[in-house]
């Protein structure tokens, strides 16, 4: 009787099947990091700016945004991969900046940052918000 030869062929089945399913995700993953589904700009006084995570360290902030003076903030919660934009948010605590973002949806795991927002440009100072009776 000759050798029967399935279990060879369903090891190299099962290892192409795992290589094509890790491709696949880091195929998605460089998809989801490089191509942002909203780009924009906020600006507010940064109230917290912290490396944070276990064993992915990342660098998470967030900004009190204002529509006008005496009315309740808004929180914004941001993610910073650039040391040189770290490096210009950490001289700047407690006051006003003006962010430069991109959001990226669908990111998988928090390695990557906590957010989706992810901070590209940082401009320290600027004009404070005028409200309507003072224009």
């Amino acid at each position: 009787m000759p050798p029967i030869r399935r279990p060879r062929r369903l090891g190299a089945l099962f290892a192409a099947v795992i290589v094509l399913a890790c491709a696949l995700f880091a195929l998605y993953v460089w998809t989801v990091l490089n191509w942002s589904y909203s780009e924009g700009e906020r600006a507010g006084y940064l109230q917290k700016l912290s490396r944070k995570g276990w064993l992915c360290k990342t660098w998470e902030g967030e900004i009190l945004l204002s529509s006008m003076p005496g009315a309740i903030p808004e929180r914004f919660a941001f993610t910073v991969r650039d040391d040189n934009v770290v490096k210009q948010l950490q001289s700047a605590m407690g006051q006003r900046v003006q962010l430069t973002y991109s959001q990226h949806v669908g990111i998988p795991t928090s390695c990557f940052g906590e957010t989706s927002y992810f901070v590209d440009k940082a401009v320290i100072g600027g004009a404070n918000p005028q409200s309507p009776s003072n224009m």
